[in-house]
């Protein structure tokens, strides 16, 4: 049976995926980490489209040692994965010194391990049938440094560079990466990150329109790309300037001024 999976699948983007996806005819598999969220993700989308099927899998991809879990489920099942969104993330606003150093390595291992143990444990039977679309969620963060966002920072970064290395090496198949790069849009990732400055600075963007154009840039064989002008801005201006100076105005972002001297 071929299935979409999307990590992160239980709220925000990964459940505005879904939605699209099942209207395009796609089965689903949906991961989160929490059981009684995903279940409850599964019950709100799967009307969108009684003809296919929406599974769900408990696992916490922060943690390295699930991945094996979820891989197994699949081939257990019998499911090709034909589509791969690499959608679950997390941030951390913290200053460097400050932070945990058990949550850093969640976070690398979320943003960064899990999208390349899955991508490579389902690029095989994909370029096998021919067919496939892995889409991966970076963000302008990936463009900039990120003063009292570090980790978070860095790993966008990897998953941008990442990205674009594996879909050239892809150009000649019928399988295709693309990476998204939005800016601030409607989730529940500033009550994980904390970082409720930026989110009260920078109006977010609505989630569906994220989702509606990735889907759509990833569907025409896109590599890589920022949704909407100012994020587009964003992304390209700091090239111009020292980078010194391109990290002050990200620090200003991140803390208002007073916390920033003090």
């Amino acid at each position: 049976m071929k299935i979409t999976l999307i990590t992160g699948g239980s709220s925000g983007l990964g459940k505005e995926f879904a939605k699209i996806f099942l209207r395009n005819g796609n089965n689903c598999l949906l991961v989160g980490s929490n059981k009684e969220r995903i279940e409850k993700a599964r019950d709100e989308v799967k009307d969108v489209n009684k003809d296919v099927f929406v599974d769900t899998f408990v696992c916490d991809l922060s943690d390295i040692n699930e991945y094996q879990k979820l891989l197994n489920y699949t081939i257990e099942k019998g499911y090709f994965v034909n589509n791969l969104v690499n959608n679950a993330g997390i941030g951390d606003r913290c200053d460097f010194k400050d932070m945990d150093k058990d949550k850093q390595i969640k976070i690398n291992n979320l943003n960064i391990n899990a999208v390349v143990y899955f991508t490579r444990a389902y690029l095989d039977e994909m370029l096998k049938n021919d067919e496939g679309h892995i889409i991966n969620i970076g963000s302008i963060a990936a463009y900039v440094p990120g003063p009292y966002m570090s980790t978070y920072h860095a790993s966008k970064s990897y998953i941008v560079n990442f990205g674009m290395s594996v879909a050239y090496e892809l150009r000649k198949t019928n399988v295709h990466m693309f990476t998204l790069n939005p800016g601030p849009f409607e989730s529940n990732f500033v009550n994980v990150a904390g970082n409720h400055y930026t989110f009260n600075k920078i109006k977010p963007m609505k989630v569906e329109k994220v989702a509606e154009y990735g889907y759509k840039m990833a569907m025409k064989g896109k590599v890589n790309k920022v949704i909407g002008f100012k994020n587009k801005l964003t992304c390209f201006a700091p090239r111009f300037f020292p980078s010194r100076f391109v990290a002050y105005c990200s620090a200003n972002q991140m803390k208002p001024k007073k916390e920033l001297r003090g």
